[in-house]
This record gives structure tokens, C-alpha cells and sequence, in this order.
């Protein structure tokens, strides 16, 4: 995941955040070179993004490895549009080169 350089940090407010041992060991791990505070920071960007309608595709259609039919049980956003995916309605889980499954929605392969 890239990092999002949204400010420098001389400009950024300093929050604290308690975390369980093992998650924040857990980042560190993830987040290899980049730091585990800014992959935290990535991972709050995409969310606040994916929830305000300000999305962004953070992963391209190559990266696809093979699709599922599913049915979504909650609302989902496809992760390449960006489109909501309501409850019952049917929807793809993709598989993606590193492994991960993301929501698409039915036309989300095509646009």
C-alpha cells in the first residue's frame, strides 16, 4: 500500500492511540520501510474515503486473480468503482495477487 502523503508531519497533530501489543507488532511487520505510523495513516485515509464517497482505486483490475459469486450481506463499496454494493444484492469477491479478498460489484470487472 503507498504512502498517502497528505501533510508533512511538522504539521500534523500527534494523537495518542493505545493498541494491543500484537496488532501494533503486527504493523510493523506490514508496513516494512514505510513505518507502521503511516501505514496507520493509509489505512484511516482509504476508510474515511471509502465512506465519504471520495474514492480512489487503490488496486487495479490486473491485480484480479479470480472472482467469486457472493450476495452482500451489509453495504460494500467495489473496490475498483468505488460504486456501493446494498445488502442482497449479488456482488464478487475478488482475489488478488497478494492474496486478499475485495468486494466488486457485479460490473466492477467491465468499467
Amino acid at each position: 500500500m503507498p504512502t498517502i502523503m497528505r501533510t508533512s508531519t511538522t504539521e500534523m497533530e500527534v494523537t495518542s492511540i493505545r493498541l494491543e501489543r500484537e496488532l501494533k507488532e503486527r504493523l510493523k511487520e506490514l508496513s516494512g520501510n514505510q513505518g507502521y505510523q503511516a501505514l496507520i495513516r493509509d489505512i484511516l485515509w482509504n476508510y474515511v474515503q471509502q465512506k465519504s464517497g471520495d474514492f480512489t482505486a487503490s488496486i487495479a483490475r490486473s491485480e484480479i486473480r479470480a472472482t467469486i459469486a457472493a450476495t452482500a450481506q451489509q453495504e460494500e463499496r467495489c473496490t475498483l468503482t468505488g460504486k456501493p454494493i446494498y445488502p442482497n444484492e449479488p456482488m464478487l469477491l475478488g482475489l488478488t495477487t497478494t492474496g486478499v479478498m475485495i468486494p466488486l460489484s457485479i460490473d466492477g470487472l467491465k468499467e
